[in-house]
């Protein structure tokens, strides 16, 4: 009798499982994925040659960990608003715009807290949240006195 050798049966790999597995493998990449430019990332205070510095801050504000604006509702000049951001006096709110645009203009990540008085409306608040968020301040608190 006469025997046949055994040869051993071709090794089938299943490749349902594995393609399974890279592509849960590259939706977790791409979900987790930081798509931020590392140009926006890194710090740059570079000027070219012959160009103006854009805008230079009152050494009070330059040095800020947070812009306070405080909004007063004065009584000896006839129930007039005006607002004060770190010592600087503004009376419109023209002039709180371009004071902030100039805080962002060099620091645009800072956080700025309105803090009004009691006896403010609420409107005036809405107001000086409006300001800050058409300047671009993303970070916008609110600081409510005692009563």
């Amino acid at each position: 009798m006469r025997c046949k050798p055994l040869r051993p049966k071709p090794l089938e790999l299943k490749m349902t499982p594995m393609i399974d597995v890279i592509f849960l493998l590259l939706i977790f990449f791409v979900c987790t994925a930081n798509f931020t430019p590392l140009e926006e990332i890194l710090p740059m205070n570079t000027t070219l040659p012959g160009s103006v510095p854009s805008e230079v801050l009152p050494p009070d504000l330059a040095n800020l960990d947070a812009v306070v604006v405080q909004i007063v509702h004065s009584t000896e000049q006839g129930g007039r608003l005006y607002w004060q951001i770190e010592g600087n006096r503004c009376a419109t709110l023209g002039e709180v715009q371009n004071l902030l645009r100039s805080v962002h203009s060099v620091k645009p990540d800072i956080p700025v807290v309105i803090e009004p008085e009691n006896d403010v409306f609420m409107e005036n608040v809405i107001d000086v949240y409006d300001v800050c968020r058409q300047v671009g301040f993303l970070q916008i608190q609110f600081s409510v006195g005692e009563p």
